[in-house]
């Protein structure tokens, strides 16, 4: 069998830089790598991951855990952090919960068990759903995009009520009083947090939405297709609607086909999160878009700071604005 000792004498380098290259703890010149990559490819060496792992404590994999592989938002950002992991080495274990609690930690506990280098965390459920102290210390946790203000792990989220802020001012800008709102999940961070961007928003103006005006779906498409029929069979419909996240927004385009209503003549609509076919739609549509390959950058680099770190650093809150696009789905009134 094939020694990194046998790949050291073939690269005419130590053992020591051998394992340097492969592990990525030290840097290593690229003249370097390129002999270490020719012998390793010469001899057909295949690294022992389990022994490796025992001696340096790290397995080369990444867990990701997601609420919902067929949101483009996080189909979108599973494969930028797939490829962001693959460039510093690691394979990822992916976990799609489907936004059940249960099955989530069924998954993070896979992943311990598998000894993981570190987590991503997308979390499907409400702040009562977690116990954050149970989390072993050994293995860096980040957690984005559905995140807390009390969680003790780094953060990284969308800037939850501005871009709220800025679809509802927008809406409102082209004349629009009568906006009700599709909204997440109540108890659901991010839906909270874009509830109260638009509640904001019209606070600014005196505006009192009707109670009927605000309804939460689940964050997908049968959610907004309900709710959104719901908004429809009031006997005073919006004349606007704002929808929390893009799955849903699909549900409310469905629903006013169904309707025979035209957007945005008979009703306009705005949303978070584009998505590959929003400006494909005709009307194009409006969205507050989030930055999601910064999201995956910023997550890469916690995970290899927190597990390269020799002393402790404080947590890393970070929150990202959203890009208002605007494109035709609201109509001046």
């Amino acid at each position: 069998m094939t020694t990194m000792r046998d790949v050291a004498e073939e690269a005419g380098v130590s053992v020591a830089t051998v394992s340097a290259c492969l592990s990525g703890r030290r840097f290593v010149s690229a003249e370097l790598k390129a002999r270490i990559a020719d012998a390793i490819a010469t001899l057909g060496y295949q690294p022992d991951g389990v022994a490796r792992s025992l001696k340096t404590g790290s397995t080369d994999l990444l867990g990701l855990v997601i609420p919902d592989i067929s949101n483009p938002f996080f189909t979108e950002f599973v494969r930028e952090v797939e490829l962001m992991a693959k460039s510093y080495g690691y394979a990822t274990i992916l976990g799609d919960s489907g936004y059940d609690v249960a099955t989530e930690r069924k998954m993070l506990d896979l992943m311990r068990q598998q000894r993981v280098d570190g987590v991503v965390l997308c979390p499907a459920g409400t702040r009562r759903d977690y116990r954050f102290d149970e989390w072993p210390e050994n293995i860096p946790l980040v957690v984005v995009d559905n995140a807390w203000e009390d969680t003790p792990f780094d953060t990284i989220e969308l800037d939850n009520v501005g871009a709220g802020l800025a679809i509802t001012h927008h809406i409102m800008g082209l004349g629009h009083t009568k906006i009700a709102i599709i909204a997440g999940p109540e108890g659901n961070h991010t839906s909270d947090q874009r509830l109260d961007g638009f509640m904001r928003a019209l606070r600014n103006e005196d505006i009192v939405p009707p109670d009927d005006f605000i309804r939460h779906g689940d964050f997908r498409e049968s959610g907004g297709y309900q709710q959104a029929n719901a908004l429809l069979d009031l006997p005073r419909r919006p004349s606007a609607i704002f929808v929390a996240n893009n799955n849903m927004l699909i549900g409310v385009m469905r629903a006013l086909h169904d309707r025979h209503l035209k957007v945005p003549d008979d009703i306009s609509v705005a949303s978070i999160d584009d998505f590959p076919w929003a400006g494909a739609f005709r009307p194009g549509l409006t969205v507050a878009r989030q930055p999601v390959g910064v999201f995956a950058q910023h997550a890469l680099r916690l995970i290899r700071k927190r597990f390269f770190e020799e002393e402790e650093t404080p947590r890393e809150q970070i929150m990202l604005d959203a890009e208002l696009v605007i494109r035709e789905s609201v109509r001046k009134r």
